[in-house]
């Protein structure tokens, strides 16, 4: 009697173990024919369009169906490939917010309707397409300050500038988020900048000065050109600078953190400075540059103000072994830095230029386990982000963080400037393209209990 009962359960749990299975096998079965309204425009509208649109940073739109049709083939290539959407590290190693990764499932439904003959299908069936805002990647700014427009030259090489952004405000303002937005013909490669703080009556003028030095061009050292800016007080004497306030690389949006979290105390007079206002080099024709900074005001003062600090070159702790990368070798180097103290990481950055070939970056706590921060098994120096975790990852005060690169400086590299390849090095912390960089970027905060409880995703 007792065998029957458990011969009865026994079957009952198979039914249902079956009828899972189905379900789960109906819901990743693809229709017998793929069209663009009911399954094309979903996939493109939750994970391309937010840059393949008319204000978006792409070369050319997805939002229509004679757009989406035109594209389909080139479009079923490139996700299968996964390189779009653009997202270089490994979902499996460490999971972000905002990352766009299409499932298996989004990738075969765009190689079917390929296959399928690129149908509209019905009219009805096409979702509302997706609203953003103009002129930001984030939202609908309070302020927008223009920075000084600057003509590329034709068939540039790398271009640095130094860059001022003054700007006045009718009271100390508080600020969530600083964003940077560059020009509409996308030739800005990055950007890393400062706010210029001035105290009550120390400065009469913020605009007096010039607004742009070409360290590159010039032979101005850097004091000079801080003095040629205009950015001492009236005194003579220096404001207060905030590091790294208003910061751009390709396919990064402002950080957007919860209340409480990070923000800016913005004073009555002040400028942005853009340390580093990078152009790459381009066979175009004359480009003129207009590019902008929007704030974002809040209505509560900052809370607790997020850190940084860097590993590997300009950063606390140097690259190991030297980062010189002879020709045709393919060299791995890294960087260790042990946390004195409890620390909750936000976002990272890690940064190489074109012999990149794969990063990776974790920390060892005191009793050996490991904690994941990112892994980029294919390193791409047009996408690189700041990536933001989930939530807050406490990282035990003792514990290394290690940073480890890979690069690859032979003719197998398609990246490679340089044919037959060349002996390249960080050229003394050149932030030229065609020189190397190994950095990893950490955004922080002193830990507090309860940290890792705390969502980071955009609401």
């Amino acid at each position: 009697m007792y065998s029957g009962k458990l011969g009865i359960a026994g079957i009952i749990a198979g039914v249902i173990i079956s009828l899972v299975h189905l379900s789960c096998n109906n819901e990743n079965r693809l229709p017998s024919t793929v069209t663009f309204t009911e399954h094309v425009a979903p996939i493109l509208y939750n994970n391309c369009t937010i840059c393949h649109r008319a204000e978006g940073s792409a070369h050319f739109p997805l939002v229509t169906y004679e757009s989406a049709k035109k594209y389909a083939s080139a479009n079923a290539f490139v996700t299968r490939e996964r390189i779009m959407p653009p997202w270089p590290a490994d979902p499996h190693y460490t999971e972000f917010t905002g990352q766009r990764i299409l499932s298996e499932r989004d990738i075969q439904m765009l190689e079917k309707w390929v296959k399928d003959g690129t149908l509209m299908g019905p009219a009805d069936k096409l979702p509302a397409i997706p609203r953003y805002p103009t002129g930001s990647e984030i939202g609908t700014p309070d302020m927008r300050i223009p920075v000084q427009p600057y003509l590329l030259p034709a068939n540039s090489t790398d271009r640095f500038l130094l860059v001022k952004v003054p700007f006045e405000l009718p009271a100390d303002t508080f600020a969530s988020v600083i964003e940077f937005m560059p020009g509409r013909n996308n030739v800005v490669h990055h950007v890393n900048g400062d706010m210029v703080k001035y105290a009550a009556g120390m400065k009469t003028d913020v605009y007096a000065g010039e607004q742009i030095v070409d360290m590159a061009a010039d032979t101005a050292t850097l004091l000079q050109a801080y003095q040629r800016l205009g950015l001492p007080n009236d005194d003579g004497s220096y404001p207060v600078l905030q590091k790294s306030v208003v910061n751009y690389l390709p396919g990064v949006f402002g950080q957007l953190y919860p209340e409480g979290l990070g923000g800016y105390k913005l004073p009555k007079k002040g400028a942005f400075l853009l340390n580093d206002l990078h152009y790459g080099f381009t066979n175009k024709e004359n480009v003129l540059d207009s590019s902008y900074i929007n704030i974002f005001f809040a209505k509560t003062p900052p809370g607790r103000p997020v850190q940084e600090f860097q590993l590997g070159t300009h950063g606390v702790v140097p690259v190991e072994p030297d980062l010189i990368i002879e020709p045709n070798t393919v060299k791995q180097v890294y960087s260790r830095f042990t946390v004195p103290t409890d620390i909750s990481i936000l976002t990272i950055n890690p940064h190489m230029h074109l012999l990149g070939k794969s990063f990776k970056g974790y920390a060892l706590k005191p009793n050996g386990d490991t904690i994941r921060l990112i892994s980029i098994p294919r390193w791409d120096f047009n996408w690189q982000y700041f990536y933001t975790f989930k939530r807050m990852i406490k990282i035990p005060k003792g514990s290394v963080i290690i940073a480890e690169g890979v690069y690859d400086n032979t003719r197998k590299n398609m990246n490679n400037p340089f044919s037959p390849p060349r002996r390249v090095s960080d050229n003394n912390g050149s932030m030229k393209a065609t020189d190397e960089m190994f950095q990893f970027i950490i955004t922080y905060l002193p830990y507090q209990d309860g940290d890792e409880t705390i969502s980071l995703e955009r609401k």
